[in-house]
């Protein structure tokens, strides 16, 4: 008996150990989190681990809103944007199991009004290459087709034929939100629901994830719902919620840390969870197997020294971190970001959700990953990360600073302002309206009413762009062209920014 006990005792021992230093490790980690999101001036943001099929933390830290200043906890809902990504992917394996699709299907099979900037790609283009971010289209491109425009999902589609590919087929990764819209809209074609229907009737229900959604239009007056914010100049303001339906399949779930546990608990079971097989570890294999190859910068081989390969899988980021495979994506919305990270072979995964826009939640990657698989390694990620970032806002401020000082001054625009006024269009977007208000110009993207606002005179025929609505995009410039007869022929609008190009719209004065 003496002897079982000193066995048993020696036995509690050895599991409590784990215990205790995963305490430890929670409480760095939580300790951490805040400390990062006060020094980064963000409103609110919950986050939620997954080890070994349990959830050892899920918890909000700050406000939902910085007006109301309402707590944020493990049920607040953000959007997590292009995280949805994964969701598109499952769903599809799991129609390949049904056998009613292949990753290989061409495209047109099931969409055939599916065009793209060649008849070989649009004939050839296969759903692999539509998941995997390899259409030959640059990182973006179109994205002002759909960005809170009242253009359906079909249209968006149909509308990206225009586009201009920047790379030789399957040649280069280039990052698509309108190809993984057709993505979502083949589960619809295929399935005979929406591709909403299907992520609610064969994810959320099942999963549990009962507030979850897959559009803002969700939303009631009593949602546990955080205000997505605009930082400027040190000053958080709420701004508007976008509604994305219009691209949904790419970026359009809302849903909390808590509930977004459930769903990692279901990825880090290959698709089982519970004893219930929603996709087969084939399908898992095969989405987490590099499909677009990316090359790892200099400036990423000094910052990430373990990182020796990087890639694109189906839905999946891949690259590999202290020696282990790490799986994973980021969500940007309008004033919220989003990351969601699997370690399979560690059976850990977890998620950050914030409302700001910020890069924290790959700093706490980074430092999470440290604590949990790199045997507690104390770089301030986020501390570092904030440093990058001021360095970039200095390289701003220094050329908003050279642009103003290469300004010519006392200069007048060749013609009269009632001649700049009129409708400008191209086949890929539509039309901007320009009209004469008081002494100035003011300009409406005839399907997006969030574009909106005044071009004031810079020098000769270019004038500065402002909006008029409170969202995240910074000021731009546009320019007007004259043909040979003096006339206005076109404008130019650019507006730097990671993530729309304006300079791709085509906008010819039409009367």
């Amino acid at each position: 008996m003496k002897i079982q006990r000193i066995l048993l005792t020696f036995f509690i021992a050895l599991v409590a150990v784990p215990t205790l230093a995963q305490s430890k490790q929670l409480k760095k980690i939580d300790k951490y989190i805040e400390e990062s999101r006060v020094a980064w001036n963000i409103p609110g943001m919950a986050v939620a681990i997954v080890k070994d099929g349990e959830v050892i933390l899920s918890k909000g830290y700050g406000v939902r809103d910085i007006d109301s200043q309402v707590p944020v906890d493990e049920n607040t809902l953000f959007a997590i944007a292009s995280n949805t990504k994964a969701y598109t992917a499952a769903a599809l394996a799991i129609l390949v199991d049904e056998g009613k699709i292949n990753w290989d299907d061409k495209v047109r099979q099931h969409l055939p009004y599916f065009e793209l900037y060649d008849p070989y790609v649009s004939n050839n283009i296969t759903i692999r290459d539509l998941l995997c971010h390899r259409s030959g289209l640059e990182t973006f491109s179109g994205d002002l087709i759909w960005y809170g425009s009242d253009y359906s999902r079909e249209e968006v589609i149909r509308r990206a034929k225009h586009l201009k590919p920047a790379y030789g087929f399957r040649e280069h990764y280039g990052y698509q939100n309108i190809m993984f819209l057709a993505a979502g809209e083949i589960v619809s074609a295929v399935s005979g629901m929406t591709w909403d229907e299907f992520i609610k009737t064969r994810f959320f229900e099942p999963l549990g994830m009962t507030t979850s959604n897959t559009s803002v239009g969700d939303f009631t007056k009593d949602s546990n719902v955080a205000s997505p914010h605009n930082d400027i100049d040190g000053v958080n303001r709420a701004i508007q919620w976008v509604n994305w339906d219009n691209i949904g399949p790419a970026g359009s779930i809302n849903s909390c840390v808590s509930e977004c546990a459930q769903w990692i608990k279901l990825q880090l079971g290959n698709g089982t969870l519970d004893s219930v097989e929603f996709w087969s570890p084939e399908r898992t294999r095969e989405m987490r197997t590099v499909h677009t190859p990316n090359s790892i910068s200099s400036w990423s081989a000094e910052n990430y020294p373990s990182k020796t390969f990087a890639g694109y899988g189906l839905g999946w980021d891949l690259f590999n971190y202290h020696g282990k495979k790490i799986v994973n994506h980021g969500g940007g919305y309008d004033g919220m970001i989003s990351k969601t990270v699997l370690v399979p072979e560690e059976n850990l995964g977890f998620i950050i959700v914030t409302n700001n826009i910020n890069w924290i939640s790959t700093a706490l990657m980074y430092r999470i990953l440290d604590e949990m698989i790199g045997g507690g390694a104390e770089r301030d990620w986020a501390g570092d990360f904030l440093g990058f970032k001021k360095d970039g806002d200095a390289r701003t401020k220094t050329s908003d600073e050279a642009a103003e000082e290469a300004r010519i001054k006392d200069t007048k625009p060749s013609l009269t302002l009632e001649d700049y006024a009129g409708t400008y269009g191209g086949e890929m977007y539509g039309n901007c309206i320009v009209r004469v208000i008081g002494d100035q110009l003011a300009f409406q993207f005839e399907h997006t009413s969030l574009f909106r606002g005044t071009f004031r005179h810079w020098h000769y025929d270019t004038f500065q762009l402002n909006w008029g609505t409170e969202m995240m995009l910074p000021s731009g410039s546009v320019q007007f062209v004259l043909n040979p007869d003096g006339q206005v022929a076109e404008m130019k609008i650019d507006v730097p920014n990671p993530d729309f190009d304006f300079t791709e719209l085509e906008f010819k004065k039409l009367d």
